[in-house]
């Protein structure tokens, strides 16, 4: 497997990627999260274009999983990470995130974070096993409240949400054979996006 940046001709299939690992939300009775519609063509040139859109190839030379990131408060913000579930359970998430975290450091921010679903196995509990932290209410910067309230306006209020940070620094070997089962996606949105996600789970 190699990551490297996305391409414009792969964008759609990032939208069918993130369909596919969204499906694991329909097996603990969270539907409209399954339902939930991936980022727009428009959405995901934006990252792109950005550099600040990430792709995972197998050994078949297909497309596995993708990341996308923003800066939020000046840290590089995971606004989703999906692998496909054929792919999952090999370290493809952990991978995806590694490698945020290392373009991260290199362009000298501080940290990654994202918002999740907190009762999610290959959510919350999954990041903290990559080295991501939940954050106290007095921590979460006026950015990551920004996201938390479009969110809440998109309904994913119904189900306890954190926002969550990891300190860019070495590989965390913790999070080594721990992956996002069906595609752990962090199912949020923030930013360029003025409509949430699902999380980045």
């Amino acid at each position: 497997m190699r990551i490297r940046a996305a391409c414009a001709a792969e964008l759609p299939a990032l939208r069918d990627i993130e369909r596919a690992a969204g499906e694991a939300f329909r097996d603990i009775a969270m539907p409209e999260i399954a339902d939930d519609e991936p980022f727009s063509l428009d959405e995901l040139t934006a990252y792109q274009q950005a550099g600040r859109a990430w792709v995972a190839i197998g050994q078949n030379g297909r497309l596995v999983a993708y990341l996308v990131a923003g800066l939020v408060d000046g840290n590089l913000h995971v606004d989703q990470v999906s692998v496909h579930p054929d792919s999952a359970r090999r370290g493809v998430g952990r991978a995806m995130l590694e490698h945020a975290a290392g373009r991260a450091a290199t362009g000298g921010l501080p940290a990654l974070t994202l918002t999740t679903f907190t009762e999610v196995p290959w959510n919350a509990p999954y990041y903290e096993h990559c080295g991501f932290r939940r954050l106290a209410e007095a921590e979460i910067t006026p950015g990551l409240r920004e996201i938390r309230r479009r969110e809440a306006e998109h309904g994913l209020g119904r189900w306890p949400r954190a926002c969550m940070r990891r300190t860019c620094e070495a590989c965390r070997p913790s999070c080594r054979g721990r992956v996002t089962p069906a595609g752990g996606s962090p199912r949020h949105r923030g930013a360029p996006s003025a409509r949430p996600r699902r999380t980045a789970g």
